[in-house]
């Protein structure tokens, strides 16, 4: 492997100037430059990322750590902050939390160790120490999809409330009047502001949400699965269960078949959160999706704006109804296929300074 000595015997110029080449210094000669850029292509030379940090306190990478890397959901927004970093010329280091706060910290101490220039964050719970030492000790920071409230750290999400008032208008309209919702942990946000969100359409049918009608789960198919077959046992179970999360509504959905019932003839299925297996069900689940690509992208902006200097900004995005057939819906309002959020016709942000 070429050495910097390499390249400066190459072009016939010092280390130093190589060096300075290397970091754009303004005072190289254009006759230089030249040199030292053609032996770094001809010697294939890479300089070392770890020794340039320590000159320059910068490692041009970036934390990501997510809730479960097994939720497709998750899945798509690692990827596409990947992709934006690498774009802007950062790398990620991706840890997995498996929705366990211990795990959450193990990785955000980690990522701190390595010294990474800011971290993106997905948190499991209301909050840990660690992660908020981070936040007030000046770790460039910002929270996607999930949110710690009163913190002052920039948040990229998905305006979830909006869409589940349009899932539970589509139901009405469907006749449905008993829906159960299978309710993600409470100590998260998102899992808290879903079943607010449902109350508070069902009131405006006036519809009750009684407490049997409410299952905790975990955001694990597993759960999803428990929680339906303690719907399906109630004298009068629900018409509909809607599953706040996409591996939930396959539990669910496991479950309804274990008994040889039929989605949606004996019970209807909604779930939040599209992936692409949906389409492939029988029937295909009518579901809430957020535009995941750009959350990852946004998240990265808000991010780099961060450690760059700039101002970063709040970013909310709108998510919306993708109807099939799991509601009782007739087959022509069925989309073709699973539609997404075309980067032509990206969902207008509603930006603000902080989430509080």
């Amino acid at each position: 492997m070429a050495s910097i000595k390499d390249v400066a015997a190459e072009a016939g110029v010092s280390v130093a100037t190589v060096s300075r080449v290397l970091n754009d210094h303004p005072s190289v000669s254009a006759d230089a430059r030249t040199r030292v850029l053609a032996a770094v292509q001809t010697l294939g030379y890479r300089p070392n990322a770890v020794a340039r940090s320590l000159r320059t306190d910068q490692t041009h990478t970036l934390g990501l750590v997510i809730s479960d890397v097994m939720n497709p959901y998750f899945t798509e927004l690692a990827r596409s902050v990947e992709e934006a970093a690498r774009a802007l010329g950062y790398s990620v280091i991706i840890g997995n939390a498996d929705e366990r706060p211990d795990l959450q910290d193990h990785h955000v101490r980690n990522l701190l160790d390595r010294r990474i220039d800011g971290l993106l964050v997905s948190p499991t719970d209301g909050g840990s120490p660690l992660m908020l030492d981070a936040a007030l000790g000046g770790t460039p920071m910002v929270f996607v999809d999930r949110w710690i409230p009163g913190v002052d750290v920039p948040v990229v999400r998905a305006d979830g409330g909006s869409a589940v008032r349009d899932l539970v208008r589509h139901l009405h309209g469907l006749g449905h009047r008993r829906l159960a919702i299978i309710a993600g942990p409470a100590a998260t946000t998102t899992g808290s502001e879903r079943v607010d969100a449902f109350r508070a359409a069902l009131a405006e049918y006036g519809l009750p949400l009684p407490d049997a009608y409410i299952g905790q789960g975990d955001f694990k198919a597993e759960s999803g699965r428990r929680v339906t077959e303690g719907f399906l046992d109630l004298p009068e179970p629900p018409d509909v269960v809607f599953a706040t999360d996409n591996l939930m509504a396959l539990g669910a959905l496991d479950a309804v078949r274990a008994r040889g019932l039929r989605v949606p003839d004996d019970v209807a299925l909604a779930a939040f959160d599209d992936i692409p297996w949906f389409v492939h069900t029988d029937p295909p689940v009518t579901a809430i999706a957020q535009p995941t690509g750009e959350l990852g992208r946004a998240a990265v902006r808000a991010l780099v704006d961060r450690i760059e200097g700039r101002p970063p900004q709040s970013v909310t995005l709108p998510a919306r109804l993708v109807v099939r057939r799991s509601c009782g819906e007739p087959a022509s309002q069925e989309p073709p296929a699973r539609e997404e959020f075309p980067a032509s016709q990206e969902p207008s942000p509603v930006t603000n300074r902080s989430q509080t």
